[in-house]
């Protein structure tokens, strides 16, 4: 049997393979990692029915175009994306979201933009045949950890295809929405900041700046004051951590963030806003609010419960 593969035309920008992340490895330095924006990842994997923690390809803004060889797939993209399948007979299609489309011998998947927003994901029925690295799919592009070696894909790459017989089309009418607020809890050193600067946290609003990628967030807005030590011992850090360097700008700490640092975090982004989060381009103004823990682990149930009830109205086609 001949291999089934796509060769990458354009890697496109931050093109990864990620899966659900990279547990309990905080100790010796790597991050969980894995895909920003989980629920749209796991709806690409259940609209192909392939496993919940198969790799997909994770791009931002642009993604690659990858020409296919082998048999017959179906392929899926996630997100708020503008796609085309250039077929092989010199038709072209205009791509759709969220919906399978068969592919054969030849075609070529063109993701030239995400459409006001940043991360999109796409897949193939069967997944990719990669490796585990550390018991994950994942990319940590910084730590070179990971398929590809570590690495973003690029021009010229060819990658293999697991064996699949399942052909059903299926689709899912979904709509990806914003929020007002991203929500947080109260950071370890949230008593480190003066009464202003607390009370401009909650009340002003913040620019996501371009110094934003999968490891962190830069935002720029009024200068929070830190009236008792900037050098603190570095400890312990999570996901959607909010840290305050010295410049009095926050930083929001995403999937490949470092794993200790060392400067006052005034807050932590709840999990069930995560996803939101992620998708907020450069230029755009976010605002925070403050929750109690009780409350954010509510809504992170609410969130699971949410993302299983979409999941269930993937329908056939």
């Amino acid at each position: 049997m001949k291999s089934n593969y796509f060769e990458i035309i354009r890697g496109g920008l931050n093109s990864t393979f990620q899966d659900q992340g990279r547990e309990n490895l905080y100790h010796i330095g790597l991050p969980f990692s894995g895909a920003m924006d989980k629920r749209n990842y796991l709806i690409a994997n259940k609209l192909l029915n392939n496993n919940r923690n198969d790799a997909v390809i994770e791009f931002a803004f642009q993604g690659p175009a990858l020409k296919y060889f082998g048999e017959k797939r179906n392929i899926v993209v996630t997100g708020n994306v503008n796609f085309k399948i250039l077929r092989n007979n010199n038709t072209q299609d205009s791509g759709e979201c969220y919906k399978t489309i068969k592919i054969e011998n030849g075609d070529t998947i063109d993701i030239f933009s995400t459409n006001k927003s940043v991360y999109g994901y796409f897949s193939v029925n069967g997944g990719f045949k990669l490796d585990k690295i550390w018991n994950s799919f994942s990319t940590t592009v910084r730590a070179k950890v990971g398929p590809n070696n570590g690495n973003k894909l690029i021009d010229g790459e060819k990658i293999t295809l697991n064996n699949s017989k399942d052909y059903q089309q299926r689709g899912l009418n979904f709509l990806n929405t914003k929020i007002e607020f991203i929500r947080v809890i109260k950071g370890t050193n949230f008593d480190y900041f003066s009464d202003k600067s607390i009370k401009d946290f909650f009340s002003k609003n913040f620019e996501v700046t371009k110094l934003t990628d999968r490891m962190g967030m830069r935002l720029r807005g009024s200068k929070l004051t830190n009236i008792k030590d900037t050098n603190i011992k570095s400890e312990g850090l999570v996901k959607g951590t909010i840290q305050v360097p010295a410049d009095g700008h926050p930083i929001i700490l995403l999937s490949d963030h470092g794993t200790i640092g060392g400067y006052p975090k005034i807050g932590v982004v709840i999990s069930a806003d995560y996803d939101k989060l992620v998708q907020i381009t450069p230029g755009s103004k976010i605002k925070f609010k403050e929750i109690q823990l009780k409350d954010a682990e509510n809504l992170y149930k609410l969130y699971n419960m949410e993302t299983c009830n979409i999941l269930s109205k993937i329908k056939w086609i």
